[in-house]
């Protein structure tokens, strides 16, 4: 094996990264070897020899890699994150003394425009969760993926891993294996446990109607094999698109809503990086820009200058 095919091993196995940033580093660190190798076009990238590829992480070289994705249009965010990659390989080769150094390190990353995350209020959802469900398993289902994921915040990746173990309804609460392997105890409210066990019962009459066996899986499809990431895109889009609400209607959006909701009705920062299983209080931070209209609301009514 290469040192490409080990790189990859290594993101799956000691740093557990998800199958789906392990394709997208590994895509990034091939993109930058077809840039530098262009005779190697053609061949697939775990196939380079190590000593071609070691010869091409030079600073230089990485250097006109980013202009030469700023030379296609790709955005800073894109562009970073190549570079995050080609990093992680870097810094790997050199922990198994392949490399002297890591070149990407003195890159100058281009900055990138600050997005403030999309998220729905309670209100804008009251029409999804008043509607009536149908009796059968499916329509259960997927509202029981929408509520979940806005009533705690879960991945996408997390819900469709999530398993009955994982629930305990007598503790109120949901454990959970997050990035980086770490685990997390989310709450949950009484009125959340009580639709989990209706739930829970519709799963296993739908299992035993089905004949088939009991996989562990909360969410299972139709035929009751068990759910998967893309599986959960797809129903969010769908229940949320039978509605008049604005923005994406994804689970990212949905986990973005619930961190939303709890800082706009007073959790602190460090409660929300643990529910969200944050590894820092940065990536949580983002959220502080929606209390700008709890601001403007308190403004409205404490203020004397408002009131006039």
């Amino acid at each position: 094996m290469g040192c490409l095919s080990d790189f990859t091993d290594y993101l799956k196995v000691r740093r557990r990264y998800s199958p789906r940033t392990v394709k997208l580093y590994s895509d990034a660190v091939g993109d930058f070897l077809l840039y530098a190798l262009p005779e190697r076009q053609n061949e697939a990238t775990s196939a380079i020899p190590d000593n071609e590829i070691l010869e091409v992480l030079r600073f230089q070289i990485i250097r006109g890699y980013v202009s030469n994705m700023m030379d296609r249009s790709l955005d800073a965010r894109t562009v970073n994150l190549h570079l995050s990659a080609l990093s992680t390989f870097c810094n790997y080769l050199v922990k198994q003394q392949k490399l002297p150094s890591n070149p990407v390190k003195g890159i100058v990353r281009p900055k990138e425009k600050k997005r403030l995350p999309s998220f729905f209020t309670p209100e804008a959802l009251k029409e999804y969760f008043d509607s009536p469900v149908s009796d059968d398993y499916p329509s259960a289902r997927n509202r029981m993926i929408v509520t979940l994921l806005f009533a705690t915040g879960l991945r996408r990746a997390e819900a469709a891993g999530l398993r009955t173990t994982d629930i305990d309804l007598s503790r109120r609460t949901i454990s959970i294996i997050g990035k980086g392997n770490k685990q997390r105890l989310i709450p949950i409210v009484d009125s959340l446990a009580e639709r989990i066990g209706d739930y829970l019962n519709q799963r296993q009459a739908f299992l035993e109607e089905q004949g088939v066996s009991d996989s562990g899986y909360f969410f299972l499809t139709d035929r009751g094999k068990p759910s998967y990431v893309e599986f959960i895109n797809r129903i969010v889009k769908s229940e949320l698109s039978s509605i008049s609400i604005s923005g994406k209607k994804t689970p990212h959006t949905l986990r973005h809503s619930f961190a939303t909701a709890l800082l706009n009705d007073g959790a602190d920062l460090n409660s929300i990086k643990e529910a969200l299983g944050h590894s820092s209080l940065a990536a949580t931070e983002v959220y502080t820009h929606n209390s700008f209209e709890k601001l403007k609301e308190v403004y409205k009514t404490a203020h004397p200058r408002a009131r006039k």
